[in-house]
């Protein structure tokens, strides 16, 4: 052992020479010789010098079958004797006249070591082929199960987690597709994979805010965090929901994690666990105690994820997934409502995606937000009815709108920036406007004052004094009686952005009555049937948004060539016609043919 010593002071002496040294040795050697070379090494102690030969094959530029049979060599040989080696940290401080079998564990230890981060390296690689990354990936993950006598090795499973973010590994990368449907079904690789993401996010916050000035190297640096985004993004979002179901829980170490003392009824904290052996009183929590515990983890991966300046295309996939895959499984779901307010104020299709989540932050968790419908008015252009997600997006602003206990002037706005989009907006819109402007008139009897008005187009002189005492009402004495000896002049400010000051109140539905001769005959019929509706408000029924909130031009002509019609206007002629328009069609006009030359010409005179 003390000749071992020696050497591997001798050959640490000679280290920038090795690399070279060992690439002359790779290329003379054959695949049977690696086999030789395993075997040996698998068989006796005396040929334990194999080993670093054996590791300078798994590099990403050695051949595949190579690299294969020296993985599988050294894999067979670390993994019985890998829970009897000391701690990396024990073997760097290491007392050279300790015992000779410490010494040849501690040197174990450190060429496990390189044999990690070969294979680490050889992983994030896209240079080896896929099948090999995936051994290479699956025998990482062996390590992981046993590589902390025998428990879950945390250290070397944030190591993988933090080269395959800072890698140059595209997000779209197979690895991370292996790594999700082989592994992420497993609660433990999921809690550690929280915990791993956690700190890498906070690593990249503070990266970005120390971003040098230099153009150059900021932009590259941005490039670079952008794809350690977009691939934590990949990984946060493949990881399956919990389920409190304690049969559906798997775990990839057969110990467990999940533990708790008996005597205290406390949690072990992880990194307490690591240093500690688990005693025989300890026993593994409940399905309930650890769906708490990822759900705490999971709270704190989001949450420092999306502190994270985000990508645009990661941040509307986020917009879009938060309600359904985050927001029921925060265990505060109140901490995202900074994140949600900023996008909601940053306008345009980003407030779209954000209105799911903030909506149900409003009504589910008590979430106070004063600017919410002026925000939510602001979002009314004729834009919006050809953004992708429209559909949800009328359907929210429904349910937004249902409250009875809105002031009138609000339902009033809402229902005439609606009406004036109606101008504007494709047939397919407009049905959606219909819609939306029935349920206002049927949910808000306080504003059945813009249906009908007396005397002009808009507001008139024949408003009665008590509906002018409910628009002082409605609008907080704001109103300017002058404006009502206008008649048929609409005093609706179709610009301003505040509801309170848009002078709904004293105006009146007029394009919905314009609908009524609109070209396209679906939304004509719709209005017709409006009218109906009004008349007997008190038996109809709510229209649901969702039936219209989805149509286009495709789904319009698809619905009126299935629609069985009784009668369709004809024109028969008794004779074949031998002109385009006959005299009767015109009365007082006579045509005549002239012929200039030797073109005839057909000219009216009256």
């Amino acid at each position: 052992m003390a000749s071992l010593s020696s050497k591997t002071k001798k050959q640490k002496s000679e280290k920038p020479l090795l690399p070279k040294t060992k690439k002359l040795k790779r290329e003379k050697r054959s695949l049977s010789d690696l086999k030789t070379l395993g075997e040996q090494l698998l068989t006796s102690r005396a040929h334990i010098n194999n080993l670093p030969i054996l590791l300078t094959f798994i590099t990403p530029d050695s051949p595949p079958q190579y690299a294969l049979e020296s993985l599988l060599s050294l894999q067979s040989f670390f993994t019985p004797i890998l829970p009897q080696l000391p701690s990396s940290t024990s073997s760097a401080c290491a007392n050279p006249d300790a015992d000779p079998e410490f010494i040849y564990r501690t040197w174990l230890r450190s060429k496990f070591d390189d044999f990690l981060q070969c294979l680490v390296d050889l992983v994030v690689s896209s240079q080896p082929e896929d099948a090999l990354r995936e051994v290479v990936l699956d025998t990482i993950m062996e390590f992981v199960k046993v590589g902390n006598a025998g428990k879950f090795h945390s250290a070397i499973y944030h190591k993988l987690l933090r080269a395959i973010v800072h890698s140059e590994l595209g997000a779209d990368d197979i690895l991370l597709d292996l790594l999700a449907t082989k592994y992420f079904s497993y609660t433990d690789i999921c809690y550690f994979t929280f915990i791993s993401l956690e700190k890498q996010a906070r690593t990249l916050e503070g990266e970005d805010r120390n971003l040098t000035p230099d153009f150059e190297d900021s932009i590259q640096s941005r490039l670079s965090m952008e794809l350690s985004i977009q691939k934590m993004h990949n990984l946060l979002s493949h990881i399956p929901p919990m389920e409190a179901s304690e049969e559906k829980l798997k775990m990839w170490n057969a110990l467990g994690i999940f533990v708790e003392k008996s005597n205290k009824k406390e949690h072990i904290d992880l990194e307490d666990k690591q240093g500690k052996s688990q005693k025989s009183n300890d026993k593994v929590l409940s399905s309930r105690g650890i769906a708490k515990r990822m759900k705490q983890k999971f709270t704190k991966a989001w949450i420092s994820f999306l502190r994270l300046p985000l990508p645009l295309n990661v941040y509307k996939e986020v917009l879009v997934t938060l309600h359904q895959a985050v927001i029921p499984y925060l265990s505060n779901p109140i901490m995202l409502s900074d994140f949600l307010t900023r996008s909601y104020d940053i306008g345009g299709v980003v407030s779209v995606m954000a209105l799911s989540s903030l909506y149900i932050l409003m009504t589910q968790h008590g979430l106070e937000y004063p600017d919410f419908y002026n925000k939510l008015y602001a979002l009314l252009e004729p834009s919006i009815f050809m953004a992708k997600h429209r559909a949800k997006f009328f359907q929210l602003l429904d349910s937004c709108l249902k409250s009875s206990l809105l002031p009138a002037y609000l339902a009033a706005a809402f229902c005439k920036k609606l009406s004036r989009l109606a101008l504007f907006v494709p047939p397919s819109g407009a049905l959606v406007i219909i819609a939306l402007v029935h349920n206002l008139l049927q949910r808000h009897p306080s504003i059945n004052c813009l249906v009908h008005r007396e005397g002009g187009t808009g507001t008139t002189t024949g408003t009665s004094d008590e509906e002018k005492d409910s628009f002082d009402n409605a609008e907080d004495g704001s109103v300017n009686r002058d404006l009502f000896e206008k008649a048929g002049v609409d005093h609706f400010n179709n610009e301003e952005s505040d509801p309170k000051n848009t002078n709904s109140m004293r105006s009146s539905l007029w394009e919905i009555d314009t609908l009524r001769h609109h070209y396209c005959p679906p939304v004509s019929r719709f209005v017709l049937s409006l009218e109906n509706d009004l008349a007997v408000r008190g038996k109809t029924a709510e229209i649901v948004v969702k039936d219209f909130s989805s149509g286009s031009y495709a789904t319009i002509f698809n619905d009126e060539i299935r629609r069985r019609v009784k009668q369709v206007p004809l024109a028969f002629y008794k004779a074949t016609p031998t002109c385009l328009f006959s005299e009767s069609e015109f009365p007082g006009w006579t045509f005549k043919f002239e012929d200039v030359n030797g073109i005839e010409e057909t000219t009216g005179t009256t």
